[in-house]
């Protein structure tokens, strides 16, 4: 076994990131979810190479992780594209998640007096807390991984459930833990109800603030050396989380706002922020199911108390709890086909979160605090072997996937710049007028500035032949006009870059 010290930490994390990316690569060719091999990766080295069993490290990466997380989550979504879902979206992350709590701790606390465990039912109550929310890290790097469009604004909405209901699991799981622990005193539930509203709506108040005040300072700082925006910004991250926490609001939640207010509105040297965080995020799920896989203990998930419990909680989770609260939760919005609401209740992913909750009652030394966890982490590893590697498959057998195109160009315009970009793809009904560029009815103002033809590029004149499927670069003054034009033409598919 080797010790984790500073004179060979480098090396160890070097060795294991380097293998997490080629497990990753791996993962992706053979259709598997990429961070279930990081995860497996971290049990490989603790089993034979590293002994590392440090409960504080590990909620402390897996919160610094989750931080980052969020907010990059937050910040590639376009409010745009949640406005339509916003409502069915809180009630998943709210009334789903209580829902799902409460079906799963009855089936433990069942399953528990069988298997001979007698579980107490706020011990199973805090087992199913610690699991009833989809994990952001899963969700997003799958959905954005595997380039596949969603009908019925599934995808947006899948991301804001799965971005925003950590919070309300995090509290359940730490109002449990409290109780359990004999730390909550006399507070009942009453106190318990007011404390969490309090939670949630100082959080959202906060995290809408930092995140206005992160914008109008990277705005105005005018930073000589650009690298630094991402220092700035990642500094308000930070913030935001220990900010709020110490305000006594949940921080997940003002993390994942500040993102989703930062990523709409116009910011300084957005398109390289953006490159930064996503590959910064990267970064930071890998380390985090790393350090999770380190930590478990791999000779534990083997008890038959430990498999029983963790397959049927796994199994049980996917088939019955995650589909009976979602039906609950979207039956008063009747604009989801059947096929919507099944495959919603199939993305319902758990990962890293579930597991970084479920350490939490360790910290507090709760009684079967090591069994919760080893329960807890045998069901997210079939979570992710039975959902995670039939997200896209399961759309496609549905009939709600479509072919998400890449743009050909990746193109950055100051801010101060009104002009808007836009990309199109050439079809039969934009040539049925001509096919040169200049027979090609446009608003004034407006010019194709570049045609990717076969991954070619090159500048186009007035006489330059259009051929199906080239990829034209717009720019244009007149943004409402353009979109007119582009319906006389036929144009379907508009990129705004």
């Amino acid at each position: 076994m080797i010790s984790i010290s500073g004179e060979n930490v480098v090396l160890v994390g070097a060795l294991l990131l380097f293998v997490a990316v080629v497990a990753g690569k791996l993962a992706y060719r053979f259709g598997a979810p990429a961070l279930l091999l990081f995860l497996g990766v971290g049990m490989l080295f603790g089993l034979d190479f590293i002994s590392f069993r440090s409960i504080e490290m590990t909620q402390f990466v897996g919160m610094v992780s989750l931080c980052i997380i969020l907010f990059t989550g937050g910040m590639d979504t376009s409010f745009q594209e949640i406005r339509p879902v916003i409502g069915p979206g809180v009630v998943l992350a709210t009334v789903g998640v209580m829902l799902t709590a409460f079906i799963l701790a009855g089936f433990v606390w069942l399953l528990s007096g069988w298997v001979g465990i007698a579980m107490p039912f706020p011990l199973a109550l805090l087992l199913a807390a610690t699991m009833s929310s989809t994990d952001s890290a899963s969700v997003f790097s799958i959905l954005r991984s595997k380039r596949q469009g969603l009908r019925q604004h599934l995808r947006p909405l899948l991301e804001l459930e799965s971005g925003s209901n950590d919070p309300m699991a995090y509290m359940l799981t730490i109002l449990l833990v409290g109780m359990l622990s004999h730390r909550s005193g006399e507070v009942g539930l009453g106190m318990s109800a007011v404390y969490f509203v309090v939670q949630m709506v100082v959080g959202a108040l906060s995290g809408y603030f930092i995140g206005r005040l992160a914008v109008w300072t990277i705005n105005r700082i005018n930073l000589a050396n650009h690298s630094l925006y991402s220092v700035l910004l990642l500094a308000f991250i930070f913030f935001a989380f220990s900010f709020t926490d110490l305000i006594r609001g949940n921080g997940y939640l003002a993390v994942y706002l500040a993102g989703l207010v930062v990523g709409n509105h116009r910011l300084v040297q957005k398109r390289p922020l953006t490159v930064f965080f996503d590959g910064f995020t990267w970064l930071m799920q890998i380390v985090m199911f790393l350090t999770l896989g380190l930590f478990v203990n791999s000779d534990e998930l083997l008890r038959p108390e430990v498999l029983i419990l963790g397959v049927s909680v796994g199994v049980f989770m996917i088939f019955v709890a995650r589909p009976a609260a979602v039906l609950v939760c979207l039956a008063p919005f009747r604009k989801f086909t059947a096929k919507a609401r099944l495959y919603i209740s199939w993305v319902g992913l758990r990962g890293a979160v579930p597991i970084l909750f479920a350490i939490y009652p360790m910290m507090a030394q709760i009684e079967q605090a090591d069994l919760l966890f080893n329960v807890v982490f045998l069901s997210t590893i079939i979570s992710l072997l039975v959902q995670g590697t039939t997200v896209s498959g399961m759309a496609n057998l549905l009939g709600l996937a479509f072919e998400e195109r890449e743009p050909a160009f990746g193109v950055d315009m100051h801010e101060d710049m009104k002009s808007a970009l836009t990309e199109i793809e050439v079809n039969e009904s934009m040539l049925a007028g001509g096919r040169t560029l200049r027979e090609i009815a446009l608003p004034e103002n407006t010019l194709v500035m570049m045609i990717c033809r076969n991954g070619e590029y090159f500048v186009p004149k007035g006489n330059a032949e259009l051929q199906l499927a080239d990829k034209l670069l717009i720019i244009s003054d007149r943004s409402e006009e353009l979109e007119t034009t582009y319906k006389d033409l036929g144009i379907d598919e508009v990129m705004k870059l």
